[in-house]
């Protein structure tokens, strides 16, 4: 077996550098799907329904380079080290899990052109909360550029604060709704853009738990409402 060629680090920068790309489409994409929501703009959802194409090709490539790359190490008998392996799968796991935060995007576009919001004004709080969701975006995406584990972990405990959110603004819904205080359909598009937002969060997470993952070898995992470590590769 012979060790891989310089080759292979290079391609793996120039792959982790189009990652990093996809991760910042999936941000500005995100930003204007909320946008579309708060504003009720029809023109914004359909640029975010166009961008997702870029962002499925690009997934689409990334996955097919990676395959490539560890084809042509194994073509070359060259034994990949631990952490070699790690960054290429760590590529590919990242990169499907900016897609589908992505396709959460297109959801939200969505819910404005098939009229599902109306011309009620949203709560503030949405707004802020969806800000903040952006923000472990860019984090995560800033952790995966950097290959940093301590600002991976500052993620993970951020999913705590938006599930936190979710939970306070879904009870001052239901306190309305049974007030008589919101209509029952604007309340579940809340529900479903609160919903949104977590589901946004938890990718965030897979990308930080693989982050952790590469440059540490330590597998994270959640239970009993904690981030802990289960095992080390």
């Amino acid at each position: 077996m012979t060790t891989p060629s310089d080759g292979f680090a290079q391609r793996t920068q120039r792959l982790k550098a189009d990652l990093v790309a996809q991760g910042r489409r999936v941000q500005v994409i995100l930003e204007a799907a909320f946008d579309a929501i708060f504003e009720n703009s029809a023109e914004k959802a359909r640029w975010v329904q166009a961008q997702d194409d870029t962002i499925d090709s690009v997934d689409v490539a990334l996955e097919r380079a990676c395959v490539v790359l560890l084809a042509d190490a194994t073509k070359q008998g060259a034994e990949l080290q631990a952490e070699q392996l790690r960054a290429v799968l760590t590529i590919v796991k990242v990169n499907n899990e900016f897609e589908r935060a992505a396709d959460v995007a297109v959801d939200l576009a969505d819910m404005v052109l098939n009229g599902k919001l109306g011309a009620l004004a949203f709560p503030e709080t949405f707004r802020v909360m969806s800000n903040s969701v952006v923000g472990i975006v860019r984090d995560v995406n800033t952790a995966v550029f950097r290959n940093d584990p301590a600002l991976a972990n500052i993620v993970l405990q951020s999913q705590h604060a938006v599930t936190a959110f979710k939970d306070a603004l879904l009870r001052d819904a239901e306190e309305k709704l049974a007030r008589g205080l919101m209509a029952a359909d604007f309340a579940f598009s809340l529900h479903e853009i609160a919903t949104a937002c977590e589901i946004i969060a938890d990718h965030c997470t897979n990308v930080a738990e693989q982050i952790i993952y590469q440059t540490t070898g330590a597998i994270v995992r959640h239970g009993m409402s904690k981030w802990v470590e289960v095992g080390k590769s």
